[in-house]
């Protein structure tokens, strides 16, 4: 009787007896293992596997195929050129038995590819409980003191809101204060000389006429 099984990727026509080379399988030498991929047993094709069939093998040894050469040389860029060979790692197998039913119940360990026997994880010892440390009440912190919110400076009194005049902000504003500037009356009375001062003085530079605070000053001034 003859079979088709299939491992690695490949296909393989076996019958009892006969030593095989198959992509390298996770097993050791003087293994039994089972091929659980059967596509054919004798008279009877699978779709696409023969349910409950299988094939027994025993593992000879772990063997290297032969050396192939990869040879790749680039000619337009730069001309490399490169050289690496290579072996393939098979598992060489002997055909034991072969099972048409019942190979899903016999318990040999079936063929899987790998690169060889993955030994289970060692338990992992249980962690100590770490040692409760007490909690020590901690001492109350100290506010710190709130900083003191700064008052706005006042406006002295009589003095007109001089941010009315065009182009004048707070900044400005506040120049004028430090200058002696308050009302609208000053402004409106100042003369040539008083404005080339002034611009002197604040770096204006033209400003108060360009602004026309002269004239603004004179119709906020009326009220």
């Amino acid at each position: 009787m003859f079979a088709v099984l299939k491992t690695g990727g490949k296909q393989y026509k076996v019958a009892s007896g006969d030593i095989l080379r198959v992509e390298k399988l996770a097993a050791q030498a003087g293994d039994k293992v089972q091929f659980n991929d059967i596509l054919m047993v004798g008279a009877t094709v699978g779709t696409p596997l023969v349910e409950g069939a299988g094939v027994q093998a025993e593992v000879i040894d772990q063997i290297k195929g032969e050396k192939t050469i990869n040879f790749v040389k680039r000619r337009r860029k730069h001309g490399s050129q490169r050289k690496k060979g290579h072996r393939q790692q098979l598992t060489l197998v002997r055909i034991a038995d072969i099972l048409e039913k019942g190979a899903d119940k016999s318990g040999v360990m079936a063929a899987v590819s790998g690169a060889g026997v993955v030994a289970a994880p060692a338990a992992k010892p249980a962690k100590k409980a770490a040692p409760k440390t007490e909690v020590k009440a901690e001492a109350p912190k100290a506010e710190k003191p709130k900083a003191e919110k700064k008052a706005a400076p006042k406006k002295a009194e009589g003095a007109d809101d001089l941010k009315k005049l065009s182009g004048v902000g707070p900044a400005l504003e506040k120049k004028l204060h430090e200058a002696g500037v308050t009302t609208f009356a000053q402004i409106a009375a100042w003369t040539e000389a008083d404005v080339a001062a002034m611009d002197e003085k604040l770096s204006f530079k033209g400003r108060i006429e360009r602004e026309g605070w002269i004239d603004q000053a004179k119709e906020l001034a009326k009220g």
